[in-house]
């Protein structure tokens, strides 16, 4: 015997402290202790038929939960195998022996569910005391009673057997815990944990169970007329869903060759109703292992740009963690993910193919997911570049529309649109889609790149230059110098150019790239923005110096601009008034569109109207001397306004 070895000792444990751990701090939420008690119920019935086959080919199976909310008491009652008393101390006594493993592992019998001899243990999370009443299939004339308060103490008694085998868990509920015993909270929570198990589970006195819902990938597709095989899945998809309608159902099976890196699920996924925008996240998959929920909300399952599926799928492979309220990670985890981006892809297909009107109200309904959905997915990107919407000044349009009107070029604001902005693009009657909106920007340079087609980005100087084009003569740099001191404010360039609608004389532009680089160079932005982010900002924004914050574009097309010029050059004193004037129109449009960039104060360029129109109004000079003539030549009106000087003025 080696050193080592001589020193070797036993770990003592602390069972106290042990039970405390796993029944109070093991598990999530109380509900699990009802989902584990039902869980071991089922693997009674299940035992009962691996155990003795001809005796339970003649009885039903049934598990009922029942509630006494004045007792504060809750009840789960089986027909299964029943225990006998050694099995009470070895299975039902034991922390972490767990006799339905055992038993899986020596018959391969798949429907056992327990795992790690700890769901048991579960009850004394929410009861003050647990009562089991049990007679064995083994034993039928023998009956047994545990009780335990707390787990570390039991004790077994013999009592009258029960009419037929089977077992009755009661716990007395803690007081925190009361609520576990409303029969309505019952059937609700039942109605998801047990929905595809195979033995009916009942509450109170229904005879209708919880869980008689059909289970589409469960029925035989012989038995099932083809035109009742997508309704059926709509009915189970809308009975299971918790907060959205489905839009469209369709089936998920794994397709993989068996191997370590393959997946053995299958189930249900839909498309949810309820609006999602970009980033929002309403993915919701539950995962059963053999018939009983194990994961309620395994998003992650699920491909991240699915925010709107839902679904239900279930597999006999992948590994639960201890709680049984989690997966692990592992290669049957990461199949199943895989699989699940796949199916997904196919029942898009499948619904633009086979039910067109559920396509259009998905295409409606989450045209912005979808519009970065077809960004992480060539195939996807295939499917909807000609059917997903786009949002536009003009509305909601595809991006083939959004080509077509803007005569082969796709036009796209950088900038949030409304105000001004806006309106000025619905003055030039060509529909901008709304770069600023999720994912719109990158899926319209995708969509430009396959379809070879130019795409126009306002607010890029690049992008400007196709919108604003050059005039026809270029101006005196006298008159260009006249025009960016009366219009322009600090930060603003005065850009002479053609533009749509000839009606609109200038147009304040921001510089989008400015307004990133004033972001990302904010003290706080380090803070803020990803490191690597950061860097990419940077560099997209190395190319401006930040000082020309906005470009006023001058409509040298403008009736209004062109009679602005003709009176400068005739040295009209009223080109001064008109420009201000016209600065002042810039400076309130600038402000309604909310640009980022005012153009100059706002309260001033109001006065600055109201200057403008008094002085435009005002009559001319040589009408006023004529009027104050006749005043003075006239003489007095009547005999009230007394008599005249020498000179012909009235009296004072």
């Amino acid at each position: 015997m080696s050193e080592g070895q001589e020193n070797l000792r036993t770990t003592e444990v602390d069972l106290g402290g042990l039970v405390s751990v796993l029944a109070t701090h093991l598990y999530s939420t109380p509900l699990v202790a009802l989902r584990e008690l039902v869980q071991n119920a089922h693997d009674s019935h299940t035992r009962r038929c691996l155990e003795d086959p001809q005796g339970a080919a003649g009885h039903r199976p049934r598990i009922r939960v029942r509630a006494d909310a004045a007792g504060r008491t809750l009840a789960i009652e089986d027909t299964g195998a029943g225990l006998t008393e050694p099995e009470i101390h070895a299975y039902l006594a034991t922390v972490g022996t767990g006799y339905t493993r055992l038993l899986r592992e020596v018959t391969g019998n798949e429907e056992l569910i327990g795992a790690f001899g700890l769901g048991f243990l579960s009850a004394f999370s929410v009861a003050e005391e647990v009562t089991v009443t049990t007679t064995s299939h083994r034993e039928p004339a023998l009956g047994h009673r545990y009780r335990s308060r707390g787990g570390e103490q039991y004790s077994v008694e013999p009592v009258p057997a029960r009419p037929q085998p089977g077992t009755v868990v009661e716990l007395t509920l803690k007081p925190e815990h009361a609520h576990l015993a409303d029969e309505g909270a019952l059937r609700e929570v039942l109605a998801r944990y047990c929905v595809l198990l195979s033995i009916p589970v009942h509450v109170g006195d229904d005879e209708q169970p919880v869980n008689g819902i059909p289970v589409p990938w469960r029925e035989p597709i012989a038995l099932i007329p083809s035109g009742r095989q997508y309704a059926a899945r709509m009915e189970f998809a809308a009975a299971f869903g918790r907060r959205f309608e489905p839009l469209t159902a369709f089936p998920f099976q794994s397709h993989g060759d068996g191997g370590a890196d393959s997946t053995d699920a299958i189930g249900l996924l839909w498309v949810q109703d309820g609006g999602t925008y970009g980033s929002s996240d309403n993915r919701d998959l539950a995962v059963y292992l053999r018939g009983m929920l194990l994961a309620d909300d395994a998003r992650d399952l699920l491909p991240s740009w699915a925010g709107f599926i839902g679904g239900v799928v279930e597999s006999n492979r992948l590994t639960p963690t201890a709680s049984r309220e989690d997966l692990q990670r592992d290669e049957h985890y990461r199949a199943l993910q895989q699989a699940l981006a796949e199916a997904i892809i196919d029942g898009l297909y499948e619904t633009a193919r086979l039910h067109p009107s559920a396509w259009r109200r998905i295409l409606a309904r989450h045209g912005q997911d979808l519009l970065g959905a077809a960004l992480c997915d060539e195939r996807l990107f295939t499917l909807l570049a000609d059917d997903v919407p786009v949002p536009t000044s003009q509305g909601d349009l595809t991006a083939g529309a959004l080509r077509a009107a803007g005569q082969g070029a796709v036009h796209v604001a950088l900038g949030s649109g409304g105000g001004f902005e806006e309106m000025l693009y619905r003055a030039m009657q060509v529909p901008i889609a709304r770069g600023d909106r999720y994912a719109v920007l990158p899926f319209l340079r995708r969509y430009a790149q396959l379809r070879d087609c130019r795409i126009v980005e306002l607010g890029s100087a690049d992008g400007n230059r196709e919108l604003f084009r050059d005039p026809e003569r270029p101006l005196p740099a006298e008159e260009l110098g006249w025009l960016a001191a009366a219009l322009a404010d600090a930060g603003e360039q005065l850009v002479p150019a053609r533009f749509e609608p000839p009606g609109l004389p200038l147009v304040l532009v921001p510089d989008r790239e400015a307004e990133l680089k004033a972001r990302i160079e904010d003290d706080q932005a380090d803070a803020r923005i990803p490191s690597a982010a950061l860097r990419l900002a940077r560099a997209f924004t190395a190319r401006t110096d930040g000082t020309v914050k906005a470009r006023l574009y001058l409509n040298t097309a403008s009736p209004a601009v062109q009679d602005l010029l003709r009176a400068y050059r005739a040295g009209h004193t009223g080109s001064t008034t008109a420009a201000a004037l016209l600065r002042s129109i810039k400076v309130i449009m600038a402000a309604a569109g909310a640009t980022g960039s005012s153009g100059g104060d706002l309260g001033a360029a109001l006065a600055g109207v109201g200057t403008a129109v008094a002085a435009l109004t005002a009559p001319p000079l040589d009408a006023l001397s004529a009027g104050f003539d006749r005043l003075f030549d006239d003489g007095p009106q009547n005999e009230h306004e007394g008599p005249q000087n020498e000179q012909g003025e009235g009296a004072r």
